[in-house]
This record gives structure tokens, sequence and C-alpha cells, in this order.
């Protein structure tokens, strides 16, 4: 099966995945389910694709492997936060609803539908490693599987520390400065990040991986400088106010590292 027809099968599915959730999302009146399928959908794709692709078998195993651990534990996490309080929908998309206005079923499927495509986007590395047929595995993959690793649990530790910290109901409207939360105010995104790198080290062993560097590339802008960081920041500031000022002025913002003094 050649590379074009791989992808607009798997564009074709997506779509239709996306827009079955969007006939859900709308039926429940929680359009924030599109976070998990959004996380779910890249294990769901990669090993089809991996399957597919008439590359070298374990080349094809361990990375399809390595963005299916990835995503079903985000996955997985997501959908646990989402579905334990269907009734009271994430405030980025509460938010969205004011925006949309009227409207809103038909700009909430647009953004179902984009979501569809930066997913099929975002999966450009796999479609290129899964093609390389060279056996074995140099320094540049045995290098992307560490960082990938590294990337995995970080991020579930960071995750778990924090889902400890909101569990306790004395903590209720203070900060986290437990664990990795010491030491970066969003170490779940470094991680993820370094996660990422790991996928582009891997992908740049193969012929034509280095083109792929575009998606790890629009992932890191949208978690430094869209969606992810500025968002959190936002809302933190928002619910939390002086106590995470206060947090700002002493925590890096991303990289974990040590406490500055107060000011």
């Amino acid at each position: 099966m050649s590379l074009l027809s791989l992808a607009g099968i798997v564009a074709f599915a997506a779509v239709l995945l996306f827009s079955a959730a969007w006939a859900f999302a709308r039926r429940i009146d929680n359009y924030s389910i599109v976070d998990a399928l959004w996380s779910l959908s890249f294990g769901l794709f990669a090993v089809p694709i991996a399957a597919l692709a008439p590359g070298d078998p374990a080349r094809r195993a361990v990375y399809a492997g390595m963005w299916l651990v990835w995503s079903l534990r985000l996955g997985l996490f997501l959908s646990r936060r989402i579905f334990s309080h269907l009734d009271e929908e994430d405030r980025r998309y509460r938010k969205l609803r004011e925006e949309y206005g009227a409207r809103v079923a038909f700009r909430f499927f647009l953004f179902f539908f984009y979501q569809a495509v930066s997913v099929v986007l975002l999966l450009g590395p796999v479609f290129v490693v899964s093609r390389d047929s060279h056996a074995g595995f140099g320094a540049l993959e045995i290098a992307g599987i560490v960082a990938w690793v590294v990337g995995v649990i970080g991020e579930a530790t960071a995750d778990a520390q924090m889902n400890a910290f909101r569990a306790d109901p004395a903590n209720r409207g203070g900060v986290c400065e437990r664990g990795l939360w010491r030491y970066s105010r969003h170490p779940n995104y470094f991680f993820e990040c370094v996660t990422w790198l790991g996928y582009a080290l891997f992908a740049l062993a193969s012929p034509g991986g280095a083109w792929t560097l575009y998606a790890p590339a629009i992932l890191w802008t949208l978690i430094l400088f869209v969606t992810g960081v500025p968002m959190a920041e936002k809302t933190s500031l928002r619910t939390r106010g002086e106590k995470y000022r206060a947090y700002q002025r002493t925590t890096s913002v991303l990289v974990p590292w040590f406490k500055k003094s107060a000011r």
C-alpha cells in the first residue's frame, strides 16, 4: 500500500471517528470528551499504520508501541477525569461556548474536525518510520527510546502527584508544590515535550525523518504558546490568585529547576 493511500485511509477514519464523537458529545452536552479522544487516537491509528506499512517489522513494532503506550496512558488518565464528572464541562469548553454563541454546535463540529486533522498531521513520523526497511537500531533510535521513557514516566509521575494533591479536600484552592511541581509549574507539559523529542530522535534515523520534525514543533508550539501553558496559567491565576502569583515568582515555568528566592 502506498504512503498516500494509507494516509488517506487514516484521514478518512479519523474524520469519521471525531464526527461520531461530536454527535455523542452534543447528546451528553459535554464537548470536553474530545481531549481524551485526541490522546487515544494516536495509539489507535499508529498500530494499523505500522501493521500495513512495508518497513522492518521490529522497527515498526517498537515505534508503534511507543505511541500506543503514551496514547493509552494519557488517554485513559483524561478519560477517568472527564467521565468522573460529565455533568461539569471543562472550563475551556465552557468559555468556548460563550465565544461560539448561537452557532455552538456547528462551531464545535469544526473544532472536532480540526482535532482529527491534527492527529493525522502529527502522526507523520509514524508513516515515515514504518516504511523504513533498515534492520537494527542505531544511536538515534536508542536516544529516542531513552527520551521517550523519561518523558512518559515523568508525565505520569506529575499527573499522579497532582491527582493526589487535588484528592485532599484540605488543599482546595491551594497550589501544588509537591514532588515535580516544586521545581516546575508545568512538569506534565515539560515531560510531554520530552516524549515528543523521543519520537523525533527515533524518526531522524529513517530516510525522510528530518521533515517530520514539523510534528514535535507543532506540539511544542501549542504547549508553550497556545493551549498548554498560557491557558493553564490564566486559569490558575483566576482561581488561586495571589497564591499562584507567589508560586510564579519562585518556580520555573516549564523546565524543572531549583526554586528562586521570593521577592
